[in-house]
């Protein structure tokens, strides 16, 4: 698998062929979607609203989106943020992990964390990595805890105020 940063032409819009295949993976994850409220309607995501929704990521600052695509085709993204918001908090963050439903249970989403990880180990950024996931999302809860995740909290997410169990991840060097 190979990660790579989110492309962008020099007005920072996302080009139209990556636009393309991102929506499609949002849109192969209809279930998340209906679960998360990230969009107004789940069975009809636009590209518009894929790349709003990306512009809006990338403007916090220290925040990095990757594309993963294995023998070429677009399997993952991930969103990552170099620290979170709240200064007390020390760790780097994994904001949105998201596999293609279609390549769903091939190991692409443990392939991708890892891989993630390995970049903030070798960027020397953490010792550790969080995330929180959706209260209502059990089956992330379960991905993340296989993966050796530990709960450490409960809270509410920062942009629609949901409930969510926040994680940690010490990262061996």
């Amino acid at each position: 698998m190979i990660l790579d940063p989110l492309p962008l032409t020099p007005d920072h819009d996302i080009p139209a062929p990556v636009l393309t295949e991102l929506t499609a993976l949002y849109a192969s994850n209809r279930d998340f979607h209906a679960l998360s409220g990230d969009f107004p309607d789940p069975d009809d995501i636009r590209p518009e609203q894929v790349a709003a929704a990306l512009a809006d990521e990338l403007l916090v600052p220290g925040a990095e989106v990757l594309l993963a695509r294995s023998e070429g085709r677009l399997v993952g993204i991930v969103i990552t943020l170099a620290s979170h918001p709240d200064p007390v908090d020390p760790d780097p963050w994994i904001g949105l992990l998201m596999v293609d439903a279609a390549a769903h249970r091939k190991g692409y989403g443990r392939q991708l964390a890892a891989a993630v990880e390995d970049r903030f180990r070798a960027a020397g950024r953490a010792a550790a990595v969080r995330l929180a996931v959706l209260d209502n999302n059990p089956g992330a809860l379960d991905f993340w805890t296989a993966l050796g995740y530990e709960t450490i909290g409960y809270g509410r997410d920062r942009q629609f105020d949901r409930p969510c169990t926040v994680l940690r991840k010490e990262l061996a060097v």
